[in-house]
């Protein structure tokens, strides 16, 4: 799959998600494997283009993280074009606007999905960031705003007229939430309509990746909340989209990767506070396929500090290995290059 000139290994792509995709949580994914292009968090323009620490906190990305795509957001075309140029002075491959963000906060103040109910607006400021920026540009939208809207067809249709090099169609409306019930018909419609690359996204993982293909047309996916649960997702999707034997991860595979998350995590998050808070933010989602995975979550939300949730981790996987657990699962297959744990950023 190609974005313009940027070439996708994998029809797959890590969705930005607020609070979780920051340059940590990217580095965990990209040391597990599959995944062919990640996304930052939304970045708000104003706040980058103002130099906030927080955006450019949010805007960062490791040197060797490529392809890498930054998201931004706004409801004013000329910031929003000078922040697509800051994103291409930083390095990145790929910029990013959010027309699907479905947060309260956000809409209110004309960004994420609101935008779809803004057509002249919306117009105004894909042609802005795209006359401002060489770099690829892609859009993530939501199929509509209330129930029964599919703005998403026009809004798609314009961004490709406009020069915008790849969509992505979440199949919920902004309304739904994170509910809903499951369609894909926008996304196909989508697809059949305009010339340039769509990848369907909403609640996609292994168990649904290829009848996700196959009923929108999309030419590729793209995974949120999944990877949350099961950094490994990337891989079972892979091996199901090409008919091969399900993935099995193991303990030793589980804590390897859980443990170096959250090295890498107390590096990247110095104060104690906001590290205990991510710690159990993914712990929340995290344990998958292990026995009694719901205990070590149960054991890292009731933490009081950070090296106390280093110790649970350990612990649990010796207790684990004590009673044998880990030998009932084949170690998952691991080329010698992705052995080695990802590399943490310097403490800010």
């Amino acid at each position: 799959m190609f974005i313009r000139d940027t070439e996708l290994d994998a029809p797959l792509v890590l969705a930005p998600m607020e609070g979780v995709t920051d340059v940590g949580f990217r580095r965990l994914i990209r040391s597990v494997g599959g995944c062919s292009l990640t996304v930052t968090e939304f970045v708000p323009g104003a706040a980058l283009v103002g130099g906030h620490r927080v955006a450019l906190r949010a805007a960062e990305f490791d040197p060797d993280e490529r392809p890498v795509s930054v998201q931004l957001y706004g409801r004013d075309p000329d910031i929003l074009a000078e922040a697509a140029r800051h994103v291409e002075a930083l390095g990145a491959t790929i910029v990013d606007l959010n027309m699907g963000c479905p947060s309260k906060k956000v809409c209110q103040n004309s960004g994420g999905a609101s935008l779809l109910r803004e057509p002249e607006l919306a117009r105004r400021i894909v042609r802005a960031i795209r006359a401002a920026t060489t770099l690829p540009f892609t859009v993530k939208m939501r199929a509509g705003f209330q129930l029964g809207e599919r703005q998403a067809l026009d809004m798609a249709a314009m961004c490709a007229d406009e020069g915008v090099e790849a969509i992505a169609v979440h199949w919920r409306t902004r309304a739904d939430g994170y509910g809903g019930v499951r369609d894909l018909s926008t996304v196909a419609a989508v697809k059949s309509r305009i010339p340039i690359p769509v990848l369907a996204n909403g609640d996609i993982d292994e168990t649904n990746a290829v009848s996700t293909l196959a009923e929108s047309g999309a030419d590729g996916l793209m995974v949120g909340r999944a990877a949350i649960r099961d950094p490994w997702v990337f891989l079972k999707i892979g091996r199901a989209l090409r008919g091969e034997p399900p993935l099995v991860v193991d303990d030793a595979e589980r804590e390897r990767v859980l443990t170096a998350y959250f090295r890498s995590l107390r590096a990247f998050f110095p104060n104690e506070g906001w590290l205990l808070g991510r710690m159990k933010k993914i712990a929340r989602y995290f344990g998958g396929e292990a026995d009694q995975g719901e205990e070590l979550r149960w054991r890292i939300l009731h933490a009081e500090a950070p090296d106390e949730v280093m110790e649970h981790v350990q612990s649990f996987f010796e207790e684990r290995r004590t009673l044998g657990h880990a030998a009932q699962s084949p170690r998952i297959a691991r080329s010698p290059a992705s052995q080695s744990e990802p590399a943490a950023p310097e403490p800010r």
